[in-house]
């Protein structure tokens, strides 16, 4: 077993996971983009694998995952990235954010033998819903890579508890329905529905889609054990207008910035 994920979340402190895609514009840049991320203090990442249709992302990480693709970007590529990185920071944790075809299509075993060894801890799969996840979890449970599950605002009392059964890194919550995107409000219930989780389930709970600046994440951290943010980063992944090196320093900006509202 890993345990890794849960040993990161279990000091206490409120935890920053941050996204981004992998091989947005290159994988040379997107390598140079995440190591700013996890310099500037990003606690956990999630490694955006580019897919073609990437049905519950808004238009932000949509097209930087079209970038990635255009750019050539293989799940080869996506392992190497995460290799590199997990080696340079073994202290933090490393998600691959991925939809199921890519692994269906990859063998689970296969993924789950190269996610382990290029360093992952954990894998989120979203368009994996609890009646499906048999045919995954128990090859991620063999690797000793913790399946990170979502609960939305959606999603009733029971079927969270079923969700959450058997889970042992944390739960991502969802805090709006549909599609990722930034936001500048939170909703009214957002204490309450982190709470019912936290009744159901000892995981801690990092909650995300849409927190856009470092307020909003000291606002989640409020009640999450760990703060989302991925849309954010990706808009300076995708601003042209902008070197790599500056990319880099920006990103790195907004990591310090929300982990300096996060420790006050």
């Amino acid at each position: 077993m890993s345990g890794k994920l849960r040993k990161i979340f279990s000091d206490g402190k409120k935890k920053l996971v941050g996204f981004a895609s992998a091989g947005c514009p290159t994988i040379g840049e997107s390598l140079e983009f995440m190591d700013a991320m996890l310099a500037g203090g990003v606690d956990v990442l999630e490694i955006g694998v580019p897919f073609s249709d990437p049905m519950a992302d808004g238009p932000t990480i949509q097209a930087s995952s079209q970038k990635a693709l255009a750019s050539g970007t293989t799940l080869k590529d996506v392992f190497a990235l995460c290799k590199k990185l997990s080696r340079k920071y073994p202290e933090k944790g490393f998600v691959l954010f991925s939809y199921y075809n890519l692994i269906f299509h990859m063998g689970p075993e296969k993924f789950a033998a190269a996610a382990k060894e290029a360093g992952a801890d954990g894998i989120l799969i979203v368009d994996v819903p609890l009646e499906e996840r048999r045919e995954i979890k128990p090859v991620l449970d063999k690797f000793g890579l913790d399946l990170i599950p979502l609960v939305s605002p959606a999603t009733p009392k029971e079927r969270a508890r079923e969700i959450l059964k058997g889970i042992k890194g944390f739960v991502y919550y969802i805090i709006y329905k549909g599609v990722t995107g930034t936001r500048t409000k939170l909703p009214n219930d957002l204490k309450d529905k982190i709470g019912e989780l936290k009744e159901a389930s000892s995981l801690p709970v990092a909650a995300g889609f849409g927190v856009s600046d470092p307020v909003m994440a000291k606002r989640v951290a409020k009640t999450a054990d760990g703060v989302v943010m991925g849309s954010a980063f990706v808009r300076i992944q995708l601003d042209g207008d902008l070197s790599s090196a500056k990319k880099a320093a920006k990103a790195k900006k907004l990591a310090a910035d929300c982990r300096s509202a996060l420790d006050q």
